[in-house]
């Protein structure tokens, strides 16, 4: 266990994938989890398995780029718990592009929720979690530092996420905030299949991964609440890589000795 009763939580992007996966995983540690997100269908329905289980959760619809809706969901949220303990930054937004034919609205939106959204959630959260000495998770993605085709607008606001990560840990260390990030490699969302829809594709994803698979959004979810919870309290900055080893091997220019 890694004593998360009681605790207030936040989860952008709640409603499918990794963000799903870590409001269920926060709730079975005991935290009162907060699900946003655009749609109200895929929340209420994690709202409901988490009441099911016996846990207390709440379904918000809040577009994070939007300053207004993103102040109003803390609001909500402290009214409704008590506080605010942990933020989990997932929701995101990707518009596919080569940089010589990106255009500048689909640019625009890959900022508008990764960077804005996050930055908007982090400074309306900050009061509250300053109260509690809490903690901030983000989700970036191995695309952040990697160079990867087609993926400019998005790999360049996920290095955002990166750089305001850090920036963070270190503006907000003496109010004892931590504020980390996780780094996804590929995972096995609904955006994942649909990049990668037949197992030829995905056999080829995998031959890529030193451990010769595809991550399940629940292993994204551990790490992040391991990040969240008391067990990483001395930990604040932190990149951390949950990828199967495909970053490391990157770096390294590792061969496969198979």
């Amino acid at each position: 266990m890694t004593s998360l009763k009681d605790k207030v939580a936040i989860v952008t992007g709640g409603g499918t994938g990794i963000g799903a996966a870590t409001a269920l995983r926060l709730a079975e540690e005991g935290a009162n989890v907060a699900v946003c997100g655009r749609r109200i269908g895929p929340l209420e329905s994690i709202v409901s398995e988490i009441e099911n289980k016996g846990g207390q959760a709440l379904a918000i619809v809040c577009d994070i780029a939007d300053e207004s809706q993103v102040d109003t969901t803390i609001s909500a949220v402290v009214s409704q718990f008590g506080g605010l303990d942990i933020l989990v930054n997932n929701a995101t937004l990707l518009e596919a592009g080569l940089i010589d034919g990106h255009t500048t609205e689909s640019w625009h939106k890959n900022f508008s929720v990764t960077v804005d959204g996050t930055l908007f959630m982090m400074r309306a959260a900050y009061p509250h979690l300053a109260k509690n000495r809490g903690s901030v998770v983000n989700v970036s993605s191995i695309v952040g530092s990697q160079g990867t085709p087609y993926m400019t607008g998005y790999a360049a606001a996920k290095g955002a996420v990166n750089s305001m990560t850090r920036n963070a840990a270190i503006e907000w260390a003496s109010a004892g905030v931590r504020c980390n990030a996780v780094v996804p490699g590929a995972i096995m969302t609904d955006p994942t299949k649909a990049i990668l829809p037949d197992e030829q594709a995905q056999a080829y994803m995998e031959s890529l991964i030193p451990m010769r698979r595809i991550g399940d959004p629940v292993e994204v979810a551990n790490a992040i609440v391991f990040l969240a919870s008391p067990l990483a309290s001395y930990i604040t900055g932190v990149l951390l890589p949950v990828d199967g080893g495909r970053a490391t091997e990157l770096s390294m220019g590792a061969v496969s000795m198979e």
